[in-house]
């Protein structure tokens, strides 16, 4: 089912992503954590990323498939298009297409660390190249990134704005935005958005904080704002990883409570490949059964 479709059947939708493992080990545990979210929360769909580069090509198409065969929620597969050619984009999508998965999460990825920021890597550009391609392809249900506090490399909001402008004009259905902790955030974020003319769904993403190093990676690598607030409580209980993974979830499940009252579409978990925090958030607010 095309997770637009979704959208016209329920409201809020719940949703999970996960990154593909590099081990056997790494991978049954993954296939573990599914198999307990899907038992426990029944997802509406669940997403795999891509590395950089196309680094976990094959083993994001394999845990895409394996993922299918655990729960009846829909699977979105991540694909990025640095360092890719034509050539290699439409095997992926082949193979995608063959395997009944018809949501892709079209991204232009992280280029190679230490090279030129003005270097072009593979055939398409950026996200909305691919997304026009991918509309030559096959008909598949395409979603999009979106960066409510600005991208790294497109610190402002309007020219954020106007590309996903135009991700929307080239196919994308729907947006997941970057992780955030601020829930006015997100709705001056679609606020801006509606007024540009996008009418798309605009799903937040949220991920829960569950230990104390977290808080500068969030800043310093993905350029995430965290709330004074948030920031005190849990650098006043560095050391103690529990009472700081309680804060992140009781902040989180506040969070999307607040996000669903003021009419989001639906929450997407950044999970990590655990399931512990995830469940309990959404235990807090009227999900699944007690963790």
């Amino acid at each position: 089912m095309r997770i637009t479709k979704l959208f016209e059947e329920k409201w809020p939708t719940v949703s999970f992503e996960f990154f593909p493992p590099r081990t056997d080990v790494g991978r049954q545990s993954l296939l573990k954590v599914v198999d307990r979210l899907a038992s426990e929360i029944t997802p509406d769909f669940l997403s795999v990323t891509y590395g950089a580069g196309g680094s976990t090509r094959t083993l994001s198409l394999d845990v895409c498939r394996e993922i299918q065969s655990l729960t009846s929620g829909q699977v979105m597969a991540h694909l990025t298009c640095v360092c890719h050619t034509y050539a290699e984009i439409d095997s992926i999508v082949d193979q995608l297409w063959e395997s009944g998965i018809v949501n892709i999460m079209a991204l232009r990825g992280d280029r190679p660390k230490d090279t030129d920021p003005d270097a072009v890597f593979g055939d398409l550009i950026h996200a909305r190249d691919l997304m026009a391609y991918l509309r030559t392809r096959h008909d598949f249900c395409l979603g999009g990134a979106c960066f409510p506090e600005g991208h790294r490399e497109t610190p402002d909001i309007n020219v954020g704005i106007e590309h996903l402008v135009e991700k929307v004009d080239n196919g994308c259905e729907f947006l997941v935005t970057q992780m955030f902790f601020d829930k006015d955030v997100y709705f001056s974020f679609v606020d801006k958005v509606r007024a540009a003319g996008i009418n798309v769904p605009v799903i937040p993403g949220v991920m829960p904080i569950t230990g104390f190093s977290q808080l500068d990676k969030f800043e310093v690598q993905f350029g995430v704002n965290l709330p004074p607030k948030l920031r005190e409580a849990v650098s006043s209980r560095e050391g103690d990883e529990s009472a700081i993974e309680q804060i992140g979830i009781d902040w989180a499940a506040n969070q999307c409570q607040a996000l669903l009252d003021g009419g989001a579409p639906g929450i997407h978990f950044y999970t990590l490949n655990r399931s512990a925090a995830t469940l309990k958030v959404c235990v807090a607010i009227g999900l699944g059964k007690d963790a």
